[in-house]
């Protein structure tokens, strides 16, 4: 049975749903029977949360991306880019925010589409409103996050992270610093849109299965290491400890988790365990939220590849901008959840 059989997919969804609900009782039985870990153990506790976490996410993750992976089949660069050339002011920043969202392009990737739209004649404050939508607020980081810990949280950052986007782009177009970008940027000609909709319904399934394959494939070593964070800190991190230092009474633990996590670098799924290890240690929820978005959203690898394209005085405007937007999507969190 050809893998882009309709039949193939629901059987294969079947067995994934079955799976999914055994984990729980899977990680008990090989942590405390098979490993006989004592119950309630630093140790157990870690190694529980490891083995129960690990198939999770990665069958959530790979169940979220076939289904993107087909979506995206409708969303090529060059479609990308002709859909908000022309576009100005706010509707742009609007329109190319909700792309952003998605688009199948990380922090990095989205910088070739971002020469691509500036060769393109898209305005410079609405590009960044892609740039910076694209890897914050992707639908990978929202379908775990509402698998996780409900609609109301996933939605909630769904809206906020847009507004950091499209606030930011208004505010840097309104700037206009269109002679803080390279020279050369605006001399590259841009491609001829290509048409999406020449693939039929068998190829776009198959597509899926190819950018489960291929996005697993790169962030599978993230979201391990993710997970055993998460584990490490789930098992040995004392109750409320992280509530003293990025709790809602430490009005500095937003900042300073948005300070921290600029140098750091890994993508949405790969701090999900992150989140959740936390939030379980009495982390408040805005503070961790602002701490994930500032690791993906601002990414020290991203400004490197940046600084090919924008003078270090547009890079600190951009970082400066949109830090304090995630400062503030820290701060209604916290008041609000």
């Amino acid at each position: 049975m050809s893998r882009r059989s309709p039949l193939w997919l629901a059987l294969a969804l079947l067995a994934w749903t079955l799976i999914y609900f055994q984990l729980e009782s899977f990680a008990d039985w090989f942590s405390y029977s098979l490993l006989q870990l004592e119950t309630g153990s630093h140790l157990g506790e870690a190694v529980k949360f490891f083995v129960y976490d690990t198939p999770k996410v990665f069958m959530l993750l790979a169940l979220i991306v076939y289904f993107m992976g087909v979506l995206h089949t409708f969303f090529t660069p060059e479609r990308t880019r002709a859909l908000v050339a022309g576009k100005r002011t706010i509707v742009g920043n609007i329109m190319a925010a909700s792309l952003g969202v998605v688009t199948p392009f990380c922090s990095c990737s989205a910088v070739p589409l971002f020469i691509g739209f500036l060769s393109a004649g898209v305005p410079l404050g609405v590009t960044f409103s892609f740039l910076v939508s694209a890897p914050m607020v992707n639908e990978i980081a929202l379908a775990l996050l509402f698998g996780l810990f409900g609609w109301k949280i996933a939605l909630a950052y769904l809206i906020l992270g847009l507004t950091v986007a499209i606030v930011a782009g208004f505010i840097i177009g309104l700037l206009k610093l269109e002679s803080w970008v390279e020279p050369w940027v605006y001399q590259i000609s841009a491609a001829t849109a290509q048409d999406a909709d020449a693939m039929n319904w068998p190829k776009r399934l198959d597509a899926g299965w190819q950018y489960v394959k291929e996005i697993v494939g790169k962030v599978w070593p993230y979201l391990v290491a993710g997970i055993a964070v998460g584990a490490a800190i789930h098992g040995y991190v004392p109750e409320n400890f992280m509530a003293s230092i990025m709790g809602k009474q430490a009005w500095w633990s937003v900042p300073l988790a948005v300070l921290i996590g600029i140098p750091m670098y890994s993508n949405a799924a790969g701090m999900i365990p992150v989140v959740q290890a936390l939030l379980a240690k009495g982390a408040a929820l805005g503070t961790v939220l602002a701490f994930m978005m500032s690791v993906i959203g601002l990414s020290l690898p991203e400004m490197i590849i940046l600084r090919k394209v924008l003078s270090l005085r547009l890079i600190a405007v951009f970082v400066g901008i949109v830090a304090f937007g995630i400062l503030l999507v820290g701060y209604v969190f916290n008041a609000l959840f």
